[in-house]
């Protein structure tokens, strides 16, 4: 074991590291369990039909030494086939430019976390992926060894089978476990085990070892971020501040102020840890040493012999093949299908292959033995796990850019904040123009504009600046530029071209046709069919392959139907209503594919909840679990009649740290709220609080919309609020599910950690036209007969209903006219576009093909023309607008209503 002192360990230990977010069980005290991930799981499918694949798809520089390279893993899951996406970072440890470092959380500390793009950021990676598992309910310290050139900013916490990955000084990469071991020792001789470094609170799941910071000694230095030396411990401390190496404050069963200084560090103990320390005095002097301790060799190592070290969770490969998993798997969701992030070294030492697996959009991520098997497939001779589910992040920056971004999505909607990672460094120096390269969309619609940027790296792939401004230019006719402003003309591919100099780079970019659109769907709600009313436009495309893309319209062709109106920069505004009118329709086209958007000047509204006879449960849910105590329950409303009823959500947020909720969940699915919902009313009992109120909204495809009620309850005493709800963007029937108050510092000015806040009489109010057009009249039509009935009364048509290749057609403008629906026609198009309530119903003439609310479709008949009248499929056109149809054969008659 070496000796040396604290300050010489701790030196320059707030460089370059990072904070992981992750999903570990730590038995037996469930309240410190992290947060698993979630998914799938794959015990149902032990057996796969066919071999596992993992196909490359691509790959780039990002520096020299370091290759991005994405593959797919293909596999199958009981009868049915999947995928996901797997992307590696593979770094060549020969190269004399390219390290390997952990980084760490806000301002290079420990014990604080953040996102990985914040985090490589600043400590200046060019690429990086997320590290150790953690405490979520914690400070965030990760549970593992963290090394930092040659430091150790925190100890392994002492848990079975935890492997980590390091890089020796001399760039030797290994992946072992390892267990801590110290000792401090004051002038007077005496001594005591040292436990540990900069740890936050955990239970060991080792036989007979007590709850983490129990009758133990620790030390803490300036690195550690945490509020408390730590949260949660349990234990009342006895601190000691040592600075060079000597004693400068004892305080018994307290903690110290004062900061740490960097040369200088905190001895933590409790009971005979806290006695050691009440032995000492002010001017003693301290000396620390400590080791890790292998568990496969069992040989003390000097962590300075580190450069870097980042642990993980369970070993994944040995020897280049499947291990055995080194622990219990259940508390990182090993048998479910999620995210995943890996880390593992070639048999010769010299490639390091960073890992991480998408589970997003049709990414199904993977399990642990999925993962395994894309570890040796890609060639790693040791590997381990690292943090997975919504920590799985990796960032990099490309060739030719300055910045970072992220290589894939994330699994969450946003970057989890994480304890710690890896990051990549380069060193190598600016040198000679290499190479240029064209970035920017690679995929137009007709009439969008775009410009691109031109981009240099040099020899080593490090970005280069170009000088002076590029000519533009494109050729295959499918855009042009004016000036540095590329505008998609038709469809087709252009090749767009930048030139510097002699130098030159070219891009290709393509022009989406309308025939590659499988449907486009506004996502604009209803708008109000009122002179001067606006609404805000938003389009979703999806392509035939399934790519999906959020359009503004500014590129659209549109059309206006009951009203005068126009399109400019994303928002629609109705000038004047066509007199008469109480529907009225915006017409957005692409080439041959239409969305609609309805207007109505009907304002309804409604009673979502008066809580005065609910018929469903309320409960109370919390988070963070362990340290948020909350109720939800039925109290007397503001009315003295005694059946008045009010939802009460009381809350307590003393214990812990950050953000907590205490949420009121309204039945199992929610309360359903109206199409095209504008906003919500509500009588609310303030408490004075300051803390932030919201509801939470769930739409058709199971998506969370937040909306904020009051963004600080500011007031005691009833009071009726009314927020404005944007449902553009949220697809299809929405539901009330929870509504919750939370804070996001329960210890700010102002913000009462506890007490209670009471809702009621909740209303809702928006446009919401009816699925289809308000007629009350009933059809009656016969077969080759020019009479037709309408409520009883006989009318005359001009062409009669007729049958054709077994179906039945009808002459499509009475049928609409008396089914109170619009009809078009656009004779250029051969085109009849029939409107009806919030449907658009499109057919061309002798063409199977349909559009039924932007979405394509195809029917076993087309509509004709028959002596001047378009005649269209009775029971296409009527069941498709919500109509409903009956025959009698006996009669040979038609009846809609």
């Amino acid at each position: 074991m070496q000796r040396y002192t604290i300050k010489k360990l701790f030196t320059n230990k707030k460089t370059m590291i990072l904070l992981i977010s992750g999903a570990l069980i730590v038995a037996p005290i469930q309240s410190l369990l992290p947060v698993s991930v979630t998914g799938l799981s794959d015990r149902a499918y032990a057996a796969t039909a066919q071999q596992p694949k993992l196909t490359v798809n691509g790959e780039s520089i990002i520096s020299s030494g370091v290759i991005r390279k994405d593959y797919t893993f293909t596999t199958t899951r009981g009868s049915k086939q999947i995928s996901t996406g797997v992307h590696v970072l593979e770094v060549d440890l020969s190269n004399p430019y390219i390290s390997l470092q952990a980084i760490n959380g806000k301002n290079g500390e420990v014990g604080t976390r953040t996102n990985m793009m914040t985090m490589a950021t600043n400590s200046g990676a060019i690429a990086a992926i997320n590290g150790d598992v953690f405490n979520m309910f914690r400070e965030g310290a990760p549970l593992g060894s963290h090394i930092v050139s040659g430091d150790m900013l925190v100890s392994p916490s002492l848990l079975k089978g935890m492997y980590a990955f390091g890089i020796t000084a001399d760039k030797k990469p290994s992946i072992d476990s390892y267990v801590f071991e110290g000792v401090v020792t004051a002038s007077s001789g005496t001594s005591f085990p040292l436990s540990g470094i900069n740890q936050s609170t955990y239970s060991s799941d080792v036989t007979g070892e007590a709850y983490s910071h129990y009758n133990r000694l620790f030390i803490y230095t300036s690195a550690w971020g945490g509020k408390e030396r730590p949260a949660s411990s349990g234990t009342t401390p006895t601190e000691v501040l040592v600075v060079d190496n000597v004693v400068q404050e004892i305080v018994q069963n307290g903690t110290i102020t004062s900061s740490i200084p960097e040369n200088g560090y905190v001895l933590r103990g409790h009971k005979d840890a806290a006695n050691f320390l009440l032995g000492l005095s002010v001017g003693d002097t301290i000396n620390a040493e400590y080791s890790l301790i292998s568990q496969t060799t069992k040989k003390k190592i000097d962590p300075s012999s580190f450069d870097m070290m980042v642990s993980g969770h369970t070993l994944l490969v040995e020897n280049g093949k499947a291990s055995s998993f080194s622990r219990d798997i259940t508390g990182v969701s090993g048998s479910s299908y999620t995210s995943r992030t890996a880390i593992g070294y070639s048999a010769d030492g010299k490639k390091v292959y960073m890992v991480t697996a998408e589970r997003s959009g049709s990414n199904t991520g993977l399990s642990l033995r999925e993962l395994q098997t894309v570890m040796v497939k890609l060639g790693a001779h040791k590997a381990v796990n690292l943090d997975g589910g919504g920590s799985t992040t990796m960032v990099e920056r490309k060739l030719g850019y300055t910045s970072l971004s992220l290589a894939h999505a994330t699994q969450e909607s946003s970057m989890r904040a994480v304890a710690n990672g890896i990051g990549v460094f380069t060193s190598a120096p600016q040198s000679s123009l290499k190479g240029l390269i064209v970035t920017g969309s690679q995929k137009m619609l007709i009439g969008q504009t775009a410009t691109f940027n031109l981009r240099g790296y040099d020899t080593h792939y490090n970005p280069i600046e170009i000088a002076g401004t590029p000519s533009w230019s494109s050729e295959g006719g499918a855009g042009a530029f004016a000036g540095d402003v590329f505008t998609a003309k038709s469809a087709g591919t252009a090749t767009v071209t930048a030139k510097s100099g002699s130098a030159s780079a070219s891009m290709k970019v393509e022009v989406v046709g309308s025939d590659q659109l499988k449907s486009l769907v506004s996502m604009s709600g209803v708008g109000v069919l009122s002179a001067g009313a606006t609404v805000p436009v938003s389009l979703k495309a999806t392509l035939n392959n399934g790519d999906q893309y959020t359009l503004s319209g500014n590129h659209l062709t549109w059309e206006f139907v009951g009203f005068d109106g126009t399109f400019k920069d994303g928002t629609i505004k109705v000038n004047a209503v066509t007199n008469g009118a109480k529907n009225g329709y915006a017409i957005a086209r692409y080439g041959d594919v239409a969305a609609m958007i309805p207007f109505t000047n009907e304002m309804s509204t409604s009673t979502v909840e008066s809580f005065n006879n609910v018929g469903y449960s309320i409960t109370s849910e919390v988070t963070p679990a362990d340290t948020t105590k909350g109720s939800a329950k039925l109290v007397a409303g503001a009315s003295s009649d005694s059946k008045d009823k009010a939802l009460q959500i009381s809350y307590d947020f003393t214990a812990g740290t950050g953000t907590k909720a205490s949420y009121a969940k309204l039945g199992t699915a929610g309360r359903t709220l109206m199409a095209g919902l504008n906003g919500i009313s509500l009588d609310i009992l303030g408490d004075g609080s300051n803390n932030w109120l919201r509801a939470e909204l769930i739409d058709e495809d199971n998506k969370i919309h937040y909306v904020d009620l009051a963004k600080s309850v500011n007031w005691t005493g009833w009071k009726n609020i009314k927020v404005d709800v944007d449902s553009s963007q949220m697809k299809g029937a929405l539901k009330l599910r929870r509504i919750y108050v939370v804070t996001v510092d329960s210890t700010k000015a102002g913000v009462a950690p506890t007490g209670s806040i009471t809702i009621d009489n909740i209303v809702q109010y928006g446009q919401n036209p009816n699925s289809t057009a308000s007629s009350s009249n009933v059809i009656k039509l016969t077969l080759d007969s020019k009479q037709a009935f309408v409520n009883g009364k006989a009318v005359q048509l001009e062409v009669a209903p007729t049958l054709k290749d077994k179906y039945t057609y009808l002459p499509v403008r009475f049928i609409t006219e008396q089914l109170g629906a619009q009809v078009r026609y656009k004779n250029s198009a051969k085109r009849v576009t029939v409107l009806s309530g919030s449907n658009m119903f499109e057919m061309k003439l002798n063409d199977k093909k349909y559009i039924l609310n932007g979405k394509r479709y195809e029917a076993e008949v087309e509509p004709y023309v028959s002596q001047g009248r378009t005649m269209i499929p009775v029971r296409l056109f009527s069941e498709k607008l919500g109509y409903k149809v009956t025959y009698n054969h006996a009669e040979r008659s038609i009846t809609i209503q």
